[in-house]
């Protein structure tokens, strides 16, 4: 574990839980949710009011969720992510990567964890959230494992974030700068399940074809929160 933490930290990453502890917490995931906008991106938006994300993201999540198929015996992570407002992009990755869930216009998030927790009988020790601001903040503190998207614009923020212990982690990539594979990336060197998921994925080995397939089958649900809660949404 040393190295990891010496790897992440020359990166600019900060521990801010012990990485002893921050590494027993991530054995209990079965969960990882996502914020969008400063997380999968810098939060920039087009005129139509979208923002984008990138491959090497997206396939930080695909490693880490089939590193967390293998801790838990081929038990297939949730994945979900809540945002704030509606983006056409993030629910395309959720549809193409097979997410199980997407919520827009999740004004207070909590409410909305709870909703994706019900859902699929978990707790919200079991959750790896990936967050970078103040809307975030209702989950990352009951969320298991929490990875802050660093922006070095809002140090305030940040300090805050430190002090309220609301996070174990603050990425050394900037939002916008592959930030969600840096916290992928943590996760697996902690569970001792880089090399594994590599090498499975290089040669394409049964383990990981296994895996795909499960991930395959994963047909999502995308909600829109509204006053009453979250709602399917209607195409």
């Amino acid at each position: 574990m040393k190295m990891i933490e010496q790897t992440f930290s020359a990166l600019g990453g900060q521990f801010i839980t012990p990485v002893d502890t921050l590494t027993e917490k991530l054995r209990s995931v079965r969960a990882i949710v996502f914020d969008w906008d400063g997380v999968f991106n810098d939060g920039i938006k087009t005129e139509a009011g979208s923002s984008s994300f990138s491959e090497v993201d997206s396939m930080g999540t695909n490693l880490l969720r089939f590193g967390l198929w293998l801790h838990h015996g081929g038990q297939l992570p949730v994945a979900a992510i809540i945002t704030g407002v509606t983006n056409t992009l993030s629910e395309t990755l959720v549809r193409r990567e097979h997410f199980h869930a997407s919520y827009s216009q999740a004004k207070h998030k909590i409410d909305v964890l709870h909703h994706l927790l019900a859902q699929h009988n978990l707790q919200p020790h079991e959750v790896a959230f990936f967050f970078d601001d103040a809307l975030d903040l209702s989950v990352s503190e009951v969320a298991g494992v929490r990875i802050m998207i660093r922006r070095n614009a809002n140090p305030l923020f940040m300090q805050y974030v430190i002090q309220n212990s609301l996070t174990d982690y603050v990425t050394g990539s900037q939002s916008g700068q592959f930030a969600v594979r840096e916290g992928c990336e943590l996760l697996l060197g902690l569970l001792g399940q880089f090399d594994t998921v590599m090498d499975e994925r290089l040669r394409y080995f049964p383990a990981y074809d296994n895996y795909y397939q499960q991930r395959q089958a994963v047909e999502p649900s995308y909600w829109v929160v509204g006053s009453n809660g979250p709602e399917p949404k209607i195409s």
